[in-house]
């Protein structure tokens, strides 16, 4: 730069030209630039290289070996940062294996500070593993979903054993909370299993072996797939591989399809995971369901309970207290949460016309 700036006053010195400039352009390389109304006073040994539509470009000798030596000097810097780069990528080679195992160490302090650090700002507990399917949950709580609630969460409770409470049937309204129930259970269970503290004030878990879940619904347009055929791949999955050791989420099980076929679907999926098929005792179920007929299992069955999300009706409305309470609901309050939604209320108001 220091070279082309000198040669450049030099010029504009000699031809007169205040406003000379040295360009550059990828084609054609570096020119002085003439306007069209200073181009009488182009010295004679200037080389015409470029026409534009307002100047043109001319070369000197003195300016095409400044460009010689800029190339030359560019080139060899190209080619040492090579030959620099490939030393510091075959000394990295010959490290390749302490580098790796430095990373993965850092990696483990990073992840086990992370999980000290959110244990201490969310007030998790450190929960105590024990022998045999059960799993005991107090006070728990969604880690994602309390962190973002602005009002403050309601923590429950969960027990599971594979004695007196192996399925849990939980029925109750849309807005309840259910979903977001079994999920913060089946987080639990991940979270301890990866060396974490949980969101609960207690916590026991057993040898749980694997986690399924079948929770929301959606179709697989790539497979041709409708929503209840994708239900019934996982609900497939779940059946085949699940174990007396581990925890089942299931999220209404049979509702992508006709009421009374997607009734004995669950009826069936229920017992199943029991063991009333002959196939010993099931694994650990959590099951939130609005087929209310379901709730029958559980006189039918030894290990079934029910468990509902309460709420609480007030001068016309539904207050949902997200509280999981021992016993079955039988209303799911669809229209007053269609209300809550904006249905009009014509609608809402027919509908319950034909409910009743």
């Amino acid at each position: 730069k220091e070279v082309l700036g000198e040669l450049e006053a030099r010029e504009r010195a000699r031809s007169g030209i205040g406003n000379l400039r040295i360009r550059y352009n990828r084609v054609f390389g570096y020119a002085f630039e003439v306007s069209n109304n200073n181009r009488d006073r182009v010295p004679p040994d200037w080389v015409r290289r470029q026409t534009l539509a307002g100047a043109e470009r001319f070369v000197t000798a003195e300016l095409e070996g400044v460009e010689r030596r800029i190339t030359s000097a560019e080139a060899r810097a190209g080619e040492r940062e090579r030959e620099l780069f490939a030393a510091l990528v075959e000394r990295c080679a010959a490290r390749a294996g302490r580098v790796a195992t430095t990373a993965r160490a850092l990696a483990a302090v990073d992840v086990l500070a992370s999980f000290a650090q959110r244990a201490r700002q969310a007030d998790y507990r450190r929960p105590r593993l024990v022998e045999g399917a059960r799993l005991r949950l107090v006070g728990s709580r969604h880690p994602v979903v309390e962190a973002l609630a602005r009002s403050g969460f309601v923590p429950n409770d969960v027990e599971l054993d594979g004695e007196r409470r192996q399925i849990v049937l939980l029925t109750g309204p849309n807005m309840g909370g259910k979903s977001t129930y079994l999920r913060q259970v089946a987080l639990a269970v991940v979270m301890a299993r990866a060396g974490s503290f949980v969101a609960a004030a207690e916590a026991e878990i057993g040898e749980i072996d694997r986690v399924f879940t079948r929770v929301g619904a959606a179709d697989d347009l790539a497979r041709g797939e409708s929503t209840f055929m994708v239900e019934m791949t996982e609900v497939a999955g779940i059946l085949r591989h699940a174990t007396g050791n581990s925890l089942v989420i299931l999220d209404e099980v049979g509702r992508g399809t006709a009421t009374f076929d997607g009734l004995s679907i669950a009826w069936a999926v229920v017992e199943a995971l029991h063991g009333a098929a002959g196939n010993g005792r099931g694994p650990l179920v959590l099951f939130a369901t609005h087929y209310h007929e379901l709730t029958d299992l559980a006189d039918r069955l030894g290990r079934v309970v029910n468990a509902s999300v309460a709420v609480k009706e007030w001068q016309g409305n539904v207050l949902f207290l997200h509280r999981v309470v021992a016993g079955p609901s039988d209303r799911s309050y669809g229209i007053h949460v269609a209300k809550l939604a904006g249905v009009p209320e014509p609608v809402c108001r027919r509908a319950g016309e034909v409910l009743r």
